[in-house]
């Protein structure tokens, strides 16, 4: 989630925290039976749940599993403590549950690659992240994300499309917040040269951005 540091010089991060806060109020609303509450949390959270599921199980039956997840998050809605930030997460791992429940249930494998293993380097920095960020909510860039290995197109799905920090992402995954921001920051990398072939990174000042964040 933005801090008021970042909101302050960054017109993204000043609309993340209206955005947060909106959904802390439907979210909150929700829970105290405002069925108006629930359509605005449903409105705010199912675009970006339904394109993480999709490229988990596939446009045919993402819509199915969303159906169940939502029903699942209705039923247990009352149990969930935290604010519209913390919510994206617990919504997110309730989706990948039922999206991998589906799989297990027909046989099948998740769409996107295998898993990624190799963590020992981090790649230099630049700033083709930010530029892989600029195209990732096109079907295209979706479609090269379902390419990439799968712990790197988890962590780029749950970090850029639904904005969740490396904690919240990790937690999905089951995963350390370190490995999550590599994983998520190496899938950029390799989207940004899918998107623009033959470009070379350029040099940036500091770290990215994707890896910076300490939650």
């Amino acid at each position: 989630m933005a801090t008021v540091r970042e909101a302050r010089r960054d017109p993204a991060a000043r609309d993340r925290q209206r955005h947060d806060a909106a959904l802390t109020d439907a979210v909150h609303a929700a829970q105290n039976g405002d069925e108006d509450g629930f359509r605005r949390v449903y409105r705010m959270v199912h675009p970006m749940l339904l394109r993480y599921v999709r490229t988990l199980v596939g446009a045919a039956d993402a819509e199915d599993v969303m159906s169940e997840a939502w029903l699942h998050i209705a039923r247990d809605l009352g149990t969930f403590h935290g604010d519209g930030d913390g919510f994206r997460g617990w919504a997110a791992k309730v989706a990948r549950n039922r999206a991998l429940d589906h799989l297990r249930r027909s046989g099948r494998r998740p769409l996107i690659g295998g898993d990624e293993s190799d963590l020992l380097d981090l790649p230099s920095a630049s700033d083709t992240a930010d530029e892989a960020l600029e195209s990732v909510s096109t079907d295209r860039a979706l479609a090269l994300i379902a390419s990439l290995p799968r712990d790197q197109a988890e962590a780029v799905l749950l970090r850029v499309v639904l904005g969740l920090d490396a904690k919240q992402a990790g937690r999905v995954l089951g995963k350390r917040p370190g490995t999550v921001r590599v994983c998520a920051y190496r899938g950029l990398r390799k989207l940004a040269d899918m998107l623009h072939p033959g470009q070379p990174p350029r040099p940036a000042v500091g770290r990215p951005a994707i890896l910076e964040d300490t939650a």
